[in-house]
């Protein structure tokens, strides 16, 4: 005896299906692709549209002058939030922080001021950085200190979010699936809620620095 289930089934079958003849797929139209896609003009473009931003875009040619500037940024404090060390591309920063005296900070201790982190990537289009968190990574780090600075190299600057994503499918799912939360950040925190007047540093980092090795 044919059940409901199998004759449902059946009419489903043997409907004629739609969309036999597709259209091939149009080409891929980026959202905000930068012209220029030199190594140096994806810099340029980088800077450009994170001071757009509220945030302050430094370029260093080399390790010392970036470890220098961060310290003063640190200022007084005795403790910051960091990621580990080697996911921080900055040769020397640890020793740095050693030789001040300047103590890793519990990762939810909110009276900690400076936050320090890498990124995985970063967009000229939209002057975003691309950052995961997992092991050695904590996400907190960029998110609670009022002050967040990023350091990246130059060679992590790709034109846009698409380009981004397109690695990540030549690289396999596993890629995206294996840190614990991938997210961008795109400027410091703001709000305009009340009166509709804009605030920075609500519901997060009000100052954001990017260290960007040349």
């Amino acid at each position: 005896m044919t059940s409901a289930r199998d004759r449902i089934l059946g009419k489903l079958r043997a409907a004629q299906k739609p969309f036999d003849e597709l259209p091939p797929a149009p080409p891929k139209r980026y959202m905000s692709r930068p012209e220029d896609l030199s190594a140096e003009g994806l810099r340029a473009r980088f800077v450009q549209e994170v001071k757009k931003l509220s945030c302050i875009p430094i370029e260093h040619a080399d390790a010392e002058s970036a470890i220098e500037y961060i310290l003063g940024v640190i200022g007084e404090d005795s403790s910051v939030i960091t990621w580990d060390f080697e996911q921080i591309p900055l040769t020397g920063l640890e020793t740095a922080l050693n030789d001040r005296g300047i103590q890793r900070g519990q990762p939810r201790d909110d009276k900690v001021r400076v936050g320090i982190t890498g990124a995985v990537a970063a967009f000229a289009s939209t002057g975003s950085l691309m950052m995961t968190s997992g092991a050695g990574k904590p996400r907190i780090a960029s998110l609670l200190p009022p002050v967040h600075i990023a350091v990246i190299h130059g060679n992590q600057i790709l034109p846009d979010f698409d380009t981004w994503i397109e690695q990540k499918r030549a690289e396999g799912i596993g890629s995206f699936n294996r840190p614990a939360n991938n997210f961008l950040i795109t400027g410091s925190s703001r709000t305009s809620d009340i009166a509709m007047e804009s605030v920075l540093g609500v519901h997060g980092p009000g100052e954001v620095h990017v260290v960007i090795l040349v």
